[in-house]
Formats: structure tokens, sequence, C-alpha cells
């Protein structure tokens, strides 16, 4: 009996080795940017604390059972007092205190880093990219090179890219995995998320927001290539793409799946993405708005100044 569990257990084993090692990397534990680094460390120490806090309480549970275990006692035994100890007490609320503070800071900081600027990228201008989502496509526009593109996205390696998130329709979510976290696209207002690819190669995006019937193929593809391949791929496509007129963009955004195409032109230059920016732009607004009433208070004080030697002149004449 004993020689059968154990070749049972063996068997078990045996077969789930077999079975995982044809399992695909999680694509969040394979970082190509910066960004999605920092949160693929994120999640490794936060499963390496909680599995080491879960280790701890399973051998605490098995030495409590094991020497607290029932035993035959007489009838009339009655166990003796024992007073709370403060440092038991002390120990299981301090210690879940701490592991909370702890893991504050690490995600505190990660927000930070994820939100700025890639590290390493801070002294170069990024390439700003309009990625906006319709039902169930996503549509790329580069304002600076004058393309639009549909379902798939091309961007140089080792460039920071800012992309501006927004929608035509229900409420999405940008993500590729191996470059960075999700960030919502939203009808009304602007998201700005910050990526950037250390190598050259070919990557997976979805939206990682249920949107209706299709979103389970609301997907694209994203190549992650040279700088001097993306200046290349940038003049083939005004040498052989069609102009993005409106009419063709109200096509587009009719509901339904599509497959890959380009075209010169955006979108942006006829349906403008919504004005309210939640990103960086946000601050840039403000000091604008502050520099714009700076200059009317200035100017408000010239005019001021000029009424009272108009005022003077006209009383030194009388």
């Amino acid at each position: 009996m004993k020689l059968k569990l154990k070749w049972a257990l063996l068997t078990m084993v045996f077969t789930i080795v077999t079975v995982l090692t044809g399992c695909e990397p999680l694509l969040v534990l394979d970082p190509k940017g910066p960004q999605a680094e920092a949160q693929a460390n994120d999640i490794m120490l936060s499963i390496f604390l909680m599995s080491g806090i879960v280790i701890v309480v399973l051998a605490i549970l098995v030495f409590v059972l094991i020497k607290y275990r029932a035993s035959k006692q007489s009838e009339d035994y009655e166990p003796p007092h024992i007073e709370g100890s403060p440092i038991v007490e002390a120990i299981c609320i301090g210690i879940p205190i701490i592991i909370v503070i702890f893991l504050s800071i690490v995600s505190v900081r990660s927000n930070y880093i994820v939100e700025s600027t890639p590290q390493g990228y801070e002294d170069q201008e990024p390439l700003i990219i309009y990625a906006s989502s319709s039902n169930w496509k996503w549509h790329f526009s580069y304002p600076e090179q004058g393309i639009e593109t549909v379902n798939y996205l091309y961007i140089p390696a080792n460039r920071a890219i800012e992309f501006k998130l927004y929608s035509h329709g229900p409420i999405t979510s940008f993500w590729i995995p191996q470059l960075g976290g999700q960030k919502y696209a939203m009808s009304d207002m602007v998201t700005t998320l910050h990526l950037a690819a250390d190598v050259e190669g070919e990557f997976m995006g979805r939206n990682a927001n249920f949107s209706g019937s299709g979103f389970a193929e609301n997907v694209f593809d994203v190549t992650s290539m040279s700088n001097a391949d993306f200046e290349d791929w940038v003049e083939e496509v005004h040498e052989t793409a069609p102009a993005l007129t409106e009419e063709k963009f109200e096509e587009l955004l009719e509901p339904g799946h599509l497959g890959r195409s380009t075209y010169t032109g955006t979108h942006l230059e006829f349906s403008p993405a919504p004005s309210h920016d939640h990103g960086d732009n946000a601050e840039e607004s403000e000091h604008e708005h502050h520099e714009s009433t700076d200059k009317d208070e200035k100017s408000d004080h010239e005019n001021h100044g000029q009424t009272n030697e108009t005022e003077e002149s006209d009383h030194s004449q009388h």
C-alpha cells in the first residue's frame, strides 16, 4: 500500500512538472523596458514576501497543532490559567503593520517611477503617439511623422515614447505587458502613459478593460526597431499609403474588427483629441494660465497708468 502511494505521488509530481514546462513565461515577468522592469521587480518582491509569510504561518500552525493537540486527561483536569503575553501580541500586531508600511513605500515609489519619463531617457525628446480606441480597434496617430496606423504600432527602440490615450467609445485600457502597465483611455479626456523599449522585437498589446462583445479580439501588434528602420518605415508610408480622409475615418469607427491598415495624415486634423489632458501637460497648462493671467494684469496696470496720465494732461490744460 505504501509503495502504491509513493508511486502515485511521484507520478503526480512528474505530471505537474511536465505540464508546467510547456507553459509560456508570464509576459509581465519578461520585461523589455524600464517601466515594465520596475513593475516586474515589485511583483517578485511581493511574491517572495507573501511566500515567506505563508511559510512562517504554516510552520507555526504545524507547531501549535502538534504541541497543543488533544490528549487523554482525567475528567477533573483543569488547565492552568495563562495570562496574555504582551510580546506575542506586539509581534502579532507589529509585524503586519511593518509589512503594510513597507509595501506602501514600495508601491508609492514605483508609481512615481512608472508615471514619469523612463529612467535613462530623461535627456531625449520623447516620440509622441496618440493611441485612441474604438469598437473594437486601436488607432495610432503620429502627429510629428504625419502617419496613422490601425491595429499595429511601430516604435523605435531605446527612445522614450509618450502615449496620449483616449477613446472614441467606451472606456478601454491600453496595455503592452512587456513594456509597462495598463492605463485607461476615456472619451472625454486624454491620459498620458510613458513607455520605452530597451530592445528590438515584437510584443503583444491589447485592451485590458471589458468593452463589449468584441473585447476579446481588441488587440494590436507592437514592433520595436532601430531608429534607422523606423525612419525608413516613415518614408515608405509617405510614398505608398493613401491619405486618411474624414469619410474613411468615420468608416473605421464603425463597430467591428479590422486588420492592419496604414494612412498618411492623422484624424487629429479634423477630429482632434479631447482638450482636457490628464497628465504631464496639466502643470504646463496651469503654468500657461498663470502666465496669461499675469500678462492680463500687467496690461490692465499699463492701461490704468495711461488713463491716469490722460487725466493729468486734461487737468493741466484746464
